[in-house]
Order: C-alpha cells, then sequence, then structure tokens
C-alpha cells in the first residue's frame, strides 16, 4: 500500500510537472473498473481534453488533480498505482491504464500493476459526495502539522493500541504498517501498547518520531520494497528503504541494541519492533 511519504513525493513532482499544462489527448487503456463514476471510456477522455491542471493536492492517500474546468480528477494509488512523466517514444507498459498527452509536448502515464489504482474525474461541488470517505479523514502530519499538545489531547482516554491508532485513517491520514513500525521503533514504544497509557514524555517522544520520521521519509522519496514497484514519476525508485530501522528486517540485529528484530501477529497483518528496545 502507498502511504502518505510515497503520495506526497508524487504529489509534489506532479504539481511541479503539469501544472498551468493543458490536455492535448486521453488515451484511456485500463478495464472500466478502474474508472468508476465514468460509463465508458470516451466519458473520461471527454472530461479530460481541453482542460488546463491548475494544481494538484493531496487528501491522505488520494490524489487531487484540479482542473480549470471546475472538475477534479481523483486519483487512488492503492496498493500499486504510479504515475510517470515520459515522452511518446517510450515503450507503453501494459499495466498502463491511462496516457495524457500535453499540447506542449510530454506525457503522464498512470499505471497499474496490482489492478487496485483508480482514476475519475468529478465535479469539484460533488467531490465530498462521490467520495465520502475524504471528509472522514483525521490530520494530515505532513499537509497540516499539529502541535504535540494537540497530538496528546488525541491520545489521552484512547483505548486503542498504538499501532492501531497510528493506522486509524480518521486519527492520523496516511500512516501504515511501515511507518507506524517505524514510528514505533524510533520513539521506543511497542504496538500494543495502549495510548492512554503513555506517560507526557513518551508522548514527546511518539509524537517527535512522528514529525521526523514522516519528513525523512519524503526527504529520500518515499519506500521502495520489493515487488512493489513503487517509483517517483520520473521512474526513481525511493531510498527510505535503506533507512528502515524495524520493518521487513526480521531477525537482523537491532540497531540500537543488537538483539535479532522480530515479526509478530498484529490483527490480520504482521508488525515489525526489537523487544528489547521497545517497551
Amino acid at each position: 500500500m502507498r502511504e502518505l511519504p510515497e503520495v506526497e513525493t508524487i504529489r509534489r513532482a506532479l504539481d511541479k510537472e503539469s501544472s498551468g499544462k493543458k490536455v492535448k489527448t486521453a488515451e484511456v487503456l485500463g478495464p472500466m473498473s478502474a474508472f468508476p463514476h465514468h460509463p465508458n471510456k470516451k466519458h473520461l477522455a471527454h472530461k479530460l481534453e481541453g482542460a488546463k491542471i491548475t494544481g494538484v493536492s493531496r487528501k491522505g492517500l488520494t490524489i487531487l488533480v484540479a482542473l480549470d474546468t471546475d472538475d477534479v480528477m481523483v486519483v487512488d494509488l492503492a496498493s500499486g498505482g504510479s504515475i510517470f512523466k515520459t515522452t511518446p517514444k517510450e515503450p507503453l507498459a501494459k499495466e498502463t491504464l491511462l496516457v495524457v498527452a500535453f499540447t506542449q509536448g510530454g506525457q503522464l502515464r498512470f499505471v497499474d500493476a496490482s489492478s487496485t489504482a483508480t482514476i475519475s474525474v468529478v465535479s469539484s461541488d460533488d467531490l465530498m459526495a462521490q467520495y465520502p470517505g475524504l471528509g472522514s479523514l483525521g490530520l494530515d502530519p505532513v499537509e497540516t502539522p499539529v502541535s504535540w499538545i494537540l497530538f496528546a489531547e488525541m491520545l489521552r482516554g484512547r483505548k486503542a493500541k498504538l499501532k492501531a491508532f497510528l493506522t486509524d485513517q480518521t486519527t492520523l491520514a496516511g500512516l501504515g504498517e511501515v511507518y507506524a513500525d517505524e514510528i514505533l521503533f524510533t520513539s521506543g514504544l511497542r504496538p500494543d501498547r495502549v495510548a492512554s497509557s503513555l506517560t507526557t514524555q513518551e508522548i514527546r517522544r511518539l509524537y517527535r518520531s512522528l514529525v521526523e520520521t514522516l519528513h525523512d521519509a519524503i526527504k529520500y522519496r518515499g519506500t521502495a520494497l520489493e515487488g512493489d514497484g513503487y517509483a517517483d514519476i520520473y521512474g526513481k525508485p525511493g531510498e527510505y528503504q535503506d533507512h528502515l530501522k524495524v520493518h521487513g528486517r526480521e531477525k537482523e540485529a537491532c540497531r540500537r541494541c543488537r538483539v535479532p528484530i522480530v515479526k509478530v501477529r498484529y490483527g490480520s497483518s504482521f508488525t515489525y519492533l526489537c523487544e528489547q528496545c521497545q517497551v
């Protein structure tokens, strides 16, 4: 699953490379299941062709491409979607969903090897009605920095375990398995600690870890895990995987205490931690 640092990396580059450009053609190639809210491929192409991109924003893990037609292209990369800036001469990947060509030259290609990504163009007035989940998202720790005092208030009285708290999209938008594991390790806290049990010092550590981990991950353009196909819009994989301290490092020595990292069942998935360093 693409998480906040990967989606934010793509959003920033997409905004830089496409804002102000006019769509010349839109070639819709993927199955209709990838294009909800459209009765057919021509309907989506018609919504895009001739429109100018005015900006690219993000709500949680959803990319929003604003058009001068008062429509919004809604892109959910899900677990395996990618967007690439290309030229017409480059070979077309068989998993390509959509090719957007600009009047000034150059293309954007929306690719998905996982069959989970979706793209739709909807009226900006209908955005929340068509995508009600966007309205229930919690605080975005990158888009809207939160003070540690407000963060502490979010934790107080919560009976949820810390990993569940961090990955609850209605609490904090954009975090998933990878960064939750890293944040908890850096703060020295176990994923099964109850949120309300934290001391003031532990809350400060968790808050600092949350902010620093996400900004470091964005600095390295996200995490490219083996087999997930993640790369930025220039086709360059992220580099934060070289800086992961626990996630995916089962049986490797902890970088703090040298005790082996463990992988344990957590709900319907797994979590990685150091049982010596995290309390």
